[in-house]
C-alpha cells in the first residue's frame, strides 16, 4: 500500500512540475524549443508512411512536429503529454486544425493505447525516465503499441549532453546503450548525434535513433 501511495504521489508531483512549466514559460523560454523540428522531419520521411498511418508523438508538449504532420497530410495523429497546459497551448496554436488531432493527457507510464501505431516518435521525453523499473515499463508499453514492422524514433541527451533538464535529472545514452536497450523487439535503422541550439544560445548534444519493430 505504501509503495502504491508513493507512486501516486510521484505521478502527481511530475504532473504538477510540467503543468507549472507550461503555465509560466512561453514556448521560446524552454530549452527544447524548435520552430522547425528538422531532425524529426528527416526521420519521418525515411519511414515512407502512408497518409493514413497511425502516428503518435509522446511527451510532445507544444512541439511543432504536429504542425508538420498536418501539413504533410497525415490524418491519424495522436499527441500525448502529461501536461494539460501543454496540450491546450498546442491546440490554441493550431486553431481549427486541432480538431483533426487525437489529444491525450497522460503520463506515458499510465498510457493504455486502444490502437497500434505505425510510428512512435519521442523527442526529449524518454530520458526523464531514470530508473530501470520505469525504463522497462516504457519498453513494454511502446513495443506492445507499435505495429509489426512499425517504426520507433527516439531522441535523448547523449553522453555529451546535459545531465539535467527543467531542473530534473535525466539519463544520458550512447548509440550502444540505446541499441542494447531496444534490441529484443526492434532492429536499429540508424543513430545520429545532433547539437541542438537552445533559445538561450547554449548547445545540447542529442542522440537520435530510429528502430523498426520486429515482425
Amino acid at each position: 500500500m505504501l509503495l502504491l501511495i508513493s507512486k501516486v504521489m510521484e505521478t502527481f508531483s511530475n504532473k504538477d512540475h510540467w503543468e507549472n512549466v507550461f503555465a509560466t514559460k512561453a514556448e521560446n523560454e524552454v530549452s527544447w524549443y524548435q520552430p522547425i523540428p528538422k531532425t524529426s522531419i528527416a526521420f519521418l520521411e525515411t519511414c515512407n508512411l502512408p497518409l493514413d498511418a497511425n502516428i503518435i508523438d509522446v511527451g510532445a508538449g507544444d512541439s511543432h512536429f504536429v504542425d508538420v504532420l498536418l501539413e504533410k497530410g497525415y490524418h491519424n495523429i495522436y499527441i500525448l503529454d502529461i501536461s494539460a497546459n501543454a496540450i491546450d497551448r498546442a491546440k490554441k496554436r493550431l486553431g481549427d486544425k486541432a480538431n483533426q488531432i487525437n489529444w491525450i493527457v497522460s503520463d506515458i507510464l499510465d498510457f493504455k493505447p486502444n490502437v497500434k501505431f505505425d510510428l512512435w516518435h519521442d523527442r526529449a521525453s524518454f530520458h526523464f525516465l531514470t530508473s530501470d523499473e520505469k525504463i522497462n515499463q516504457y519498453l513494454t508499453i511502446s513495443q506492445n503499441a507499435i505495429t509489426s514492422n512499425g517504426f520507433l524514433t527516439i531522441g535523448t541527451f547523449s553522453e555529451k549532453g546535459p545531465t539535467k533538464c527543467s531542473a530534473l535529472q535525466v539519463k544520458q545514452y550512447t548509440e550502444t546503450s540505446m541499441t542494447e536497450l531496444f534490441k529484443t523487439n526492434f532492429d536499429k535503422i540508424k543513430c545520429i548525434s545532433e547539437d541542438h541550439a537552445t533559445p538561450f544560445n547554449t548547445v545540447q548534444n542529442f542522440l537520435f535513433c530510429s528502430f523498426k519493430r520486429k515482425a
